[in-house]
């Protein structure tokens, strides 16, 4: 295992609900900072590799998402997870794609967290993530 791919398995970190909208703010900016950290040099070259974080759900499943270089967010959406849909949904006013791939808009990145939020469990960043786009 490489020390990227090492640290990519580390520990979730405990959610704590975020109340603003410049907390969550706050939280998306530290994440981005330790993640560019965790990547390194590396980062340009693993772009299409589904760097971002992955959210671990109270219910079960998990989301990993990131941004392209668009900054539309690409979701994924674990079957164990699919039970979030409807939130999601809600919260983008996006319908649910025919698989577990969703592609929002960047301007929904904000209302797609705090809907998110009573449901997270716990996160942690993820370098490598292999999304199933053909299903």
């Amino acid at each position: 295992m490489t020390p990227i791919e090492e640290q990519n398995t580390q520990g979730n970190h405990p959610w704590v609900m975020l109340e603003t909208p410049a907390e969550l703010e706050g939280w998306m900016e530290l994440h981005n900072q330790e993640l560019q950290k965790l990547i390194g040099d590396q980062g340009a070259q693993q772009m299409a590799q589904g760097q971002g974080i992955c959210l671990n759900l109270t219910h079960g499943g998990e989301i990993y998402f990131h941004t392209n270089s668009d900054g539309d967010v690409l979701l994924d959406v674990t079957e164990e997870a699919t039970w979030v849909a409807p939130v999601i949904s809600a919260c983008t006013n996006v319908a649910p794609p025919k698989g577990q791939i969703w592609l929002l808009p960047q301007h929904v990145l904000m209302q797609l967290l705090m809907g998110l939020n009573p449901l997270i469990a716990s996160s942690r960043l993820v370098v490598k993530h292999i999304y199933r786009l053909h299903r």
